[in-house]
């Protein structure tokens, strides 16, 4: 479960996070020539260090923390990554982004990289914020109704911020569906302050 910190402080790409991606994706199409599987490897890779940073506030925090040495950040991660038993093109990024001062984009770069990686398959991202973890048959249910509203080869990318209180928040491409207890709660409040 993903804390309400992770999800207030929820990654957005930038212009850097994107170029760390882009040579990633170019990377892993190099590797394909020789193993066929390695983009979905690495996707699953960088996937697992994301939810690790969105799940564990002290791995936030040694990513974040301006006062440790990039020699410190890298020993630090590379010790995480081999437990995690994560491959070497993670490590090398890893290691980039710590030489470079970087480590704190690290969920940039993976949010980035699933992103441009959806984009090329076709896919769309479905960003689902919910108070609690979707089941598998919650996940199939938001899907078929985004697919009958005309959206097709959707991808869900989940967050649980406990804030929201029930429902969920939905953004696909520009449209946001906020459906959570909390705006409700919020018109209700208005709606009553209004007719007072």
């Amino acid at each position: 479960m993903v804390d309400s910190t992770a999800a207030e402080t929820a990654p957005h790409p930038t212009g850097l996070a994107d170029r760390y991606a882009l040579a990633l994706l170019a990377l892993a199409d190099d590797k394909r020539q020789s193993d066929p599987q390695a983009l979905d490897r690495i996707a699953a890779d960088l996937q697992k260090l994301l939810e690790l940073w969105q799940q564990d506030a002290a791995f936030r925090s040694f990513v974040a923390d301006p006062r440790l040495g990039a020699a410190e950040q890298r020993k630090g991660a590379f010790a995480l990554i081999q437990r995690l038993g994560l491959g070497t093109e993670i490590h090398n990024l890893v290691g980039v982004l710590a030489t470079n001062r970087r480590l704190s984009h690290l969920a940039e770069v993976a949010v980035a990289f699933g992103a441009k990686l959806a984009e090329r398959r076709g896919q769309q991202t479905a960003a689902v914020t919910t108070a609690h973890p979707l089941n598998d048959t919650q996940r199939a249910q938001i899907v078929a109704r985004l697919t009958e509203a005309g959206y097709s080869g959707v991808h869900l990318s989940e967050q649980v911020d406990t804030s929201i209180l029930g429902g969920l928040i939905l953004r696909i491409g520009s449209r946001l569906y906020d459906n959570s207890i909390r705006s409700k709660l919020q018109r209700l409040q208005y709606a009553m302050k209004g007719a007072a």
